[in-house]
């Protein structure tokens, strides 16, 4: 009869010790978890991109002519639509660049990663108001402002990691992590300039992260 009780004590122990080692700060965890979280996000947030474009009305049609006018005054909503489809692809190729390196992560990280993933559900919304509402301050800001916080996520994270490369980064040389960190700053940078660009000229601001390569080489050159 005492060899159950045995049993619950020690798994008592166990469970106790798990919840003491996962309170630590400085405990870590695999990635796996986050990564296939953040996935579904992303792929939610690019799916729901294409609402603007089913909810929109065409008006009346009743013959071809006026069918491919209603498709024409669409252009700008396929565009910016284009565009933010684009620009979170491109975010989740950071992210999976970075947990590529990435071997394990904290609580720190998984909150950055989760503050970032805030501003990607945010992506819709902020397209939606940038289309619909184009002509003022605010629709203009919307986007390039939730891209660029999402931005600042992404280069938090790599910066924490960095901060504890030898546990998250055991892989990465100090090289390797400097060359990335001017990647991060660059497209950090390119996002700023973007969102101070946008009330002036729109999202044809987005242009400037054509200038990423050069720019993160002119950083390279300069710490060189």
């Amino acid at each position: 009869m005492m060899f159950p009780r045995a049993l619950d004590d020690s798994a008592g122990d166990t469970i106790a010790l798990m919840i003491r080692q996962r309170r630590h700060p400085a405990a870590t965890q695999a990635t796996r978890r986050v990564e296939a979280f953040t996935d579904g996000v992303f792929a939610i947030a690019a799916t729901l991109l294409v609402l603007d474009l089913t909810t929109h009305s065409l008006g009346r049609v009743d013959s071809d002519a006026r069918m491919w006018v209603a498709l024409g005054a669409m252009t700008e909503l396929f565009g910016t639509f284009v565009l933010s489809f684009v620009l979170l692809c491109l975010l989740w190729m950071v992210h999976v660049q970075q947990f590529e390196r990435i071997a394990r992560v904290d609580a720190v990280m998984v909150w950055l990663n989760s503050v970032r993933l805030l501003f990607i559900v945010l992506v819709p919304f902020a397209t939606g108001l940038t289309t619909e509402y184009s002509e003022y301050l605010a629709g203009r800001l919307a986007m390039p402002t939730v891209f660029f916080l999402a931005i600042l996520c992404s280069w938090l994270q790599w910066r924490w990691a960095m901060r504890r490369r030898d546990v998250m980064l055991p892989e990465l040389t100090a090289a390797g992590a400097t060359a990335s960190g001017r990647g991060a700053l660059s497209a950090l940078l390119i996002a700023a300039a973007v969102v101070l660009l946008s009330p002036a000229v729109g999202s044809i601001a987005f242009a400037l992260f054509f200038l990423d390569t050069p720019l993160t080489r002119l950083l390279a050159a300069k710490r060189a």
